[in-house]
């Protein structure tokens, strides 16, 4: 029981952060609160884990939860990673734009 209600406290957390991030990213917030209201289904009625699990061929529903924790976390780092690059690339572009300002700002007589 204890950690039914711990658990559910996780996941009511990351269901408002789904909710507070829904307006800047709609898909971002809509996933993570659909992940939290899956996940609280889920501790609070496990037998249905374990029904859905031998329905997908997995042994046990534990072990399904946590396949599909480590799938949600792969496309997290790589969505991450994709977006680092991006501010990388927009960093390097701004470097670049004023570096060669400053050089044309040294070059003018005066």
């Amino acid at each position: 029981m204890i950690a039914q209600i711990l658990l559910s406290v996780l996941l009511l957390a990351a269901g408002l952060f789904g909710w507070q991030t829904f307006r800047r990213a709609p898909l971002i917030g809509a996933s993570a609160m659909a992940a939290a209201a899956g996940g609280l289904y889920f501790v609070w009625i496990p037998e249905h884990a374990t029904r859905l699990a031998a329905f997908a061929g997995i042994g046990r529903g534990v072990d399904l939860i946590l396949y599909i924790w480590v799938a949600i976390s792969l496309l997290l780092l790589l969505h991450l990673h994709l977006k680092l690059r991006v501010q990388m690339e927009l960093i390097t572009t701004l470097a670049r734009a004023i570096a060669l300002a400053e050089a044309r700002q040294e070059r003018r007589p005066g």
